[in-house]
């Protein structure tokens, strides 16, 4: 009798550490990266009343009578189905489509996993989970090269840091000269470059119809009246109204004390001289001036790209992705965080879409996969196993009082 009694009590008890996770679950529906768990049940050690027996002669076998002893828990898992995106045009806010886990540096080698992208910029311009926790990744050198081949350290923004000015040392032109243009017409194009110092000088290149497919070129300064910095040459057109490839010069010109003299090798590859309205000659050029750290994005590929004033852009760091082979084994800490197990296997690390690392996808969250639907039905069935289980427990005790009442 007392078998059923126990055999309730252990089903109360595991339909409410059931109904504990749908709680949790459901009290997390809104938390950004949570991941759902569910509960599994197993009968547990049953009593053999009698054993089987093989068949012998013209009599067959039995087969064992056993009475269950209960129910006890089979597992508690941790479903990393992924959860919807949801935009929200913050900068800092990152979510993974795919496999992985951001990575949070923690004291000394403490590392710790999530999903939740919810990070903000500390005023030191470290990259930082909501408890404080450091985004980590790999810091890019001087020159923007980032190596991600050794430990991820935590992600620092370089706030304040500059870009160093750059000399103009290379000029591109394109466009086109007008063929019908008469001789001896001239047509006049400012350059902008920039000197060692980062400071801007306009110059002019001059080119002037000579004959059928030929104009001269020549390089001047912006003053009144300019001066010649390079007399220049002929260029010669074939029957296309195109210029042999390699077609090039070099100018040397001190714009003025204290800065270095530029030496400027102008590309006229890319003009060609064909019939149009108009003379039209673009350029572009390689030198800039210093720059600030303004402003940064995150891409796809979690690369930290740092955007200066200058209009330059450099990459400043890569955030790193960690992969398990069984992330189900992870621990759960709170804070929508994980550790490793002896179950999950060790994080495997590597760059966005690369591994088997999922995607980034800056300015999103990844919010929690709960399923209403599926938690609620989950609940009611919960709600009638508890009963039932309850009601084991009121009949045992309603026979066993009338067991009591055979000695009235």
């Amino acid at each position: 009798m007392m078998r059923s009694m126990f055999a309730g009590v252990s089903g109360l008890r595991n339909h409410q550490v059931r109904m504990d996770v749908i709680g949790n679950n459901i009290a997390n529906v809104n938390t950004v990266g949570y991941k759902t768990s569910r509960v599994t049940f197993a009968d547990a050690l049953s009593q053999t009343l009698r054993g089987a027996t093989a068949p012998q002669g013209n009599r067959g076998g039995i087969n064992p009578q056993q009475v269950g002893l209960g129910v006890t828990l089979s597992s508690i898992d941790v479903l990393h189905t992924p959860g919807n995106l949801q935009t929200t045009g913050v900068n800092t806010d990152l979510a993974i489509q795919g496999n992985g886990f951001f990575i949070l540096g923690g004291e000394g080698n403490q590392r710790y996993y999530t999903r939740a992208g919810n990070f903000t910029m500390d005023t030191s311009g470290r990259l930082v989970y909501g408890n404080g926790l450091q985004l980590q990744g790999w810091m890019a050198n001087d020159a923007g090269e980032i190596q991600t081949g050794g430990n991820p350290q935590g992600i620092t923004l370089p706030i304040g840091t500059t870009i160093d000015p750059q000399a103009t040392s290379e000029i591109t032109l394109t466009g086109n000269l007008n063929s019908s243009t008469p001789d001896g017409e001239s047509f006049t194009r400012n350059l902008q470059v920039y000197d060692s110092l980062g400071n801007p000088h306009t110059i002019q290149i001059v080119f002037t119809k000579t004959a059928v497919g030929q104009w001269n070129w020549q390089v001047q300064d912006s003053a009144t009246p300019p001066t010649v910095i390079d007399p220049g040459a002929t260029l010669n057109f074939d029957t296309f109204g195109h210029l042999p490839a390699g077609t090039e010069a070099t100018i040397t010109w001190t714009p003025g004390p204290g800065v270095e003299a530029l030496d400027i090798t102008i590309d006229f590859s890319a003009i060609s001289q064909q019939h149009a309205e108009d003379s039209s000659v673009g350029y572009k050029q390689n030198g800039y001036r210093m720059g600030y750290l303004d402003s940064y994005r995150i891409d796809s590929s979690g690369t930290v790209i740092g955007i200066f004033t200058n209009g330059l852009t450099k990459n400043v760091a890569q955030i790193a992705i960690a992969t398990f082979t069984n992330p189900a084994g992870l621990e759960k800490l709170g804070e929508t965080m994980f550790r490793t197990s002896s179950n999950s296997g060790e994080a495997q690390i590597n760059i966005s879409g690369v591994g088997g690392a999922g995607r980034i996808t800056p300015g999103a969250l990844e919010m929690s996969n709960v399923d209403l639907s599926q938690e609620f039905t989950d609940m009611i069935v919960t709600q009638r196993g508890f009963q039932a289980n309850s009601r084991i427990i009121t009949t045992s005790d309603e026979m066993l009082q009338e067991l009591v009442n055979l000695k009235r």
